[in-house]
């Protein structure tokens, strides 16, 4: 894996719709996978749709929400050049892409979904063999994908953010849809654990996580999915 590339995506969106709550990308969502890959070996770039300085949601940096891992990157001088220059999306040569970390966020709910370069890139990677991973809010990239006219996640277990959860953090009636309920309309075997405890699934090239605290197993599954052969299959 010491000559693999994994692209970290995040949000660029930093407000719930037209409100002044802020948003954007969950910092435990970058920083205990941005660790996990790069302490293996895995040469790990910072995307997002805009790119540059992607916005930070504050409350992933109040006391109760900061990890190890998150004061570890704020201390990395290396790791905040990257995010403050992170890739935009249409500069990114999927060729040169194995794997695709979808961080979450609220601010994903926005500009993941029907995302065109997005939808390309993770296509395209899952074409050639490669695997998606996405955490909490992340999978709202998956609501849209489809694959030889099927959705991508039709009959595959996953997990993201849950409705309970989104109550618990007070918004339900922010973000413009469930992601619980939109997976589960498009055909996904979504299940949930305990509210912001760590769940984390692996259905063949896809790899998901609930919440924050899911980040890092998800990096891990991430790395132990075998690689097929680069052929370009129908239903990866």
């Amino acid at each position: 894996m010491s000559s693999s590339r994994t692209v970290l995506v995040l949000t660029s969106h930093a407000r719930f719709g037209d409100t002044d709550r802020p948003t954007g990308f969950w910092y435990e969502e970058l920083a205990a996978p941005y660790y996990v890959l790069a302490d293996t070996g895995i040469q790990v770039t910072l995307a997002s749709p805009a790119g540059g300085q992607p916005p930070a949601d504050p409350a992933s940096l109040a006391p109760a929400a900061v990890t190890p891992a998150v004061d570890r990157f704020r201390a990395d001088s290396d790791a905040l050049a990257q995010l403050g220059a992170t890739v935009p999306l249409d500069d990114l040569d999927p060729r040169d892409v194995d794997s695709v970390f979808l961080a979450g966020g609220h601010g994903t709910m926005w500009d993941f979904p029907d995302n065109p370069l997005l939808a390309a890139l993770l296509t395209d990677v899952l074409a050639r063999g490669g695997t998606i991973g996405a955490v909490c809010h992340g999978a709202a990239a998956l609501v849209g994908l489809t694959i030889a006219g099927r959705p991508l996640v039709d009959g595959r277990a996953l997990t993201a953010f849950s409705d309970t959860e989104e109550d618990l953090v007070a918004a339900t009636d922010l973000v413009p849809f469930s992601l619980e309920q939109r997976l589960r309309a498009r055909g996904a075997r979504y299940t949930a654990g305990l509210p912001f405890v760590a769940h984390a699934l692996r259905d063949g090239q896809l790899v998901t996580g609930q919440n924050p605290a899911s980040s890092a197993q998800v990096a891990e599954l991430l790395i132990e999915t075998p690689r097929p052969a680069r052929t370009a299959p129908t239903r990866p």
